[in-house]
């Protein structure tokens, strides 16, 4: 067996691992993408997660908030008390027994609560989808994406080439798939985690001091839900592109498009603030692979 065999069969199996590799990711994880990423009121329909953040007033996390709201009002009084030695401007007492009754009551629907904010959010972002099945008479999805991607940069058949520039452009569009599962895993995750927090951000509002967590809490969790308005819009331009069309210039804006996914929550970031949930698989793995 002279080299050029040797070179070719090395060259044969590594195009055939890696196509089956794309492949396969193709098949099973864009379509977790869409439950992952976008997120219905649903999520929080959990019995488990429903006990630990309490169904009543004398449940879970809203039994620790509603007796820590003891420990305001007698810090409060301190501080009443004391402002009579040290001369002080604390907030009148009538003010302080509004607070503690609107916002003991927000407390103890912060379920509720932010449950309609998930609602309102996804309905936004099922509506902008909506107009693009309207429009391009498609399934705005990630699984409908992949079809589409797949029809300018295919890995079926013995003519794929790891080593070719569309070999290359199929690598970067699945291992920003990988990106995209891990970095909206993780969001997943956290807005949970914040639905956890909401009776403490509303149990801060009971004093001018605390306030500033509720503040961060809101910005970071709405953050968090925007982002799924910004991912379907960036769908619905992904849509219209001429996937008929198989030439270098649609095969760039693929891979941009998918870029844009990754890097949506850095730009809800920029324009909001909070948290980001980036998770960093980037380009420099994947030439690791090459070597």
């Amino acid at each position: 067996m002279d080299t050029n065999n040797i070179i070719e069969i090395i060259t044969t199996t590594i195009n055939t691992i890696f196509s089956n590799l794309f492949s396969s990711i193709d098949n099973n994880l864009y379509g977790v993408l869409d439950d992952i990423i976008f997120i219905s009121k649903d999520i929080l329909n959990n019995s488990y997660f429903e006990k630990f953040l309490g169904t009543s007033a004398s449940q879970g996390i809203l039994l620790i908030c509603n007796s820590l709201i003891v420990g305001f009002i007698l810090y409060y009084a301190m501080s009443l008390l004391f402002s009579y030695i040290s001369f002080s401007s604390p907030m009148r007492p009538s003010s302080f027994i509004l607070r503690v009754i609107v916002f003991t009551i927000l407390l103890n629907f912060s379920y509720f609560i932010c449950e309609q904010i998930i609602n309102l959010n996804s309905n936004i972002s099922l509506a902008i989808r909506n107009v693009g099945e309207n429009i391009f008479n498609k399934n705005i999805s990630f699984s409908t994406l992949i079809q589409n991607l797949n029809s300018v940069v295919s890995v079926e058949g013995e003519t794929f080439n790891i080593f070719s520039l569309d070999g290359l452009l199929k690598g970067f569009i699945s291992l920003g798939l990988f990106n995209l599962v891990f970095t909206y895993a993780l969001r997943y995750i956290m807005i949970k985690i914040f639905v956890l927090l909401a009776p403490f951000a509303f149990l801060s509002l009971f004093l001018n001091k605390t306030a500033w967590f509720f503040q961060a809490w809101l910005k970071s969790f709405l953050a968090l839900l925007f982002v799924q308005i910004i991912i379907s819009l960036i769908l619905l331009l992904t849509f219209a592109l001429d996937f008929s069309s198989n030439d270098l210039f649609t095969k760039i804006l693929c891979v941009g498009s998918i870029y844009a996914l990754i890097k949506a929550n850095g730009f809800v970031k920029e324009l909001m603030g909070g948290i980001t949930t980036d998770v960093s698989f980037g380009l420099q793995n994947f030439s690791g692979l090459l070597r």
